[in-house]
């Protein structure tokens, strides 16, 4: 097998009940699946064992009172997190656990060597979890879990967080608002859930600087990221030269998908990957962890994620 192209997945992921009608269901997993081997792409790539994150992993990035409250609601089977749609089942804080897990493994297999990168296709999904509060069908915020591992265990002093998910990602947002030591750029609809990501939040203390949001009008599509990504992204992070890139791969940007307004299309993800990969090749040794978040159409979802791991390959 001449890929370094990891991949985690876990039949245990499909076992975080979200209730009937929930777009953010099983069934977005078993679609990646199903896709990947299909294509032939599934045998391509490094299956990486996975265990349940140490509870002072999570810790580094969310509160003992935010774990016990996620912990206590799962216990009482299935129920609502937050005042919106975040629902959990008896088993997700287990399967949370066991994503923020997935991530912290792709770490060490990227940060050792024995890959370049690697895909995450976790759930629950994290970049709306803040440090205190579960939300936007987020537990545990597993970029940021990934991001604060790799700085502890690596001494990684500059880790880039490139959030492409159609929704903002406020958790990750909150989490590392005061830390030039994680760049966070997101690019995002706006407005849109969750209200938050617009242009004049740029971090506060040591960390003003370190925080860019690109707010998009609905309806932009591939001409309109791409001058983003060139013009705008891409000088800021040769500025900064991360020695680790992770990816909070939402795919909802994407024109077929239903709880959005942009006009992604699948190869408009082949070309983000590309440029994202290109850079990692400059600056940190190819590394990059991408994380899922978001895409709720299942084929959408799917043919972009196909994109995004031929792209990883082909480093």
């Amino acid at each position: 097998m001449g890929s370094k192209t990891g991949f985690v997945y876990h039949e245990q992921f499909l076992e975080h009940d979200t209730g009937y009608g929930h777009p953010e269901k099983p069934d977005r997993l078993r679609a990646i699946v199903d896709h990947l081997q299909e294509t032939g792409l599934w045998q391509k790539l490094h299956h990486l064992i996975i265990d349940a994150a140490p509870i002072e992993a999570i810790n580094k990035v969310h509160s003992q009172r935010h774990v016990q409250y996620v912990k206590e609601k799962c216990e009482k089977g299935f129920t609502i997190l937050d005042q919106g749609d975040t629902t959990v089942c008896e088993k997700s804080y287990d399967i949370a656990l066991l994503a923020a897990g997935g991530v912290i493994s792709a770490v060490d297999a990227v940060m050792s060597g024995v890959l370049k990168n690697v895909f995450c296709a976790v759930r629950p999904p994290g970049h709306h979890a803040e440090s205190n509060s579960p939300m936007g069908f987020c537990l545990f915020n597993n970029a940021a879990i990934a991001a604060r591992y790799a700085q502890d265990k690596y001494n990684i002093r500059r880790v880039a967080i490139i959030d492409w998910d159609v929704h903002h990602g406020n958790g990750t947002q909150e989490i590392f608002y005061n830390d030039p030591s994680v760049f966070y750029i997101s690019i995002h609809q706006y407005p849109f859930y969750p209200g938050s990501g617009s242009k004049s939040e740029k971090g506060e203390g040591k960390g003003e600087g370190f925080t860019l949001n690109f707010p998009m009008k609905a309806g932009s599509g591939e001409i309109e990221y791409l001058e983003v990504f060139c013009k705008e992204i891409i000088p800021v992070l040769d500025g900064y030269l991360p020695q680790l890139i992770i990816i909070s791969a939402g795919f909802d940007a994407h024109k077929e998908d239903p709880l959005a307004n942009m006009n992604l299309t699948d190869d408009t993800y082949r070309i983000l990957t590309e440029m994202m990969a290109e850079t990692a090749e400059k600056y940190a040794k190819g590394r990059i962890i991408s994380v899922l978040e978001g895409g709720y159409n299942l084929q959408a979802l799917s043919r972009s994620l196909q994109k995004h791991i031929e792209a990883l390959i082909i480093r």
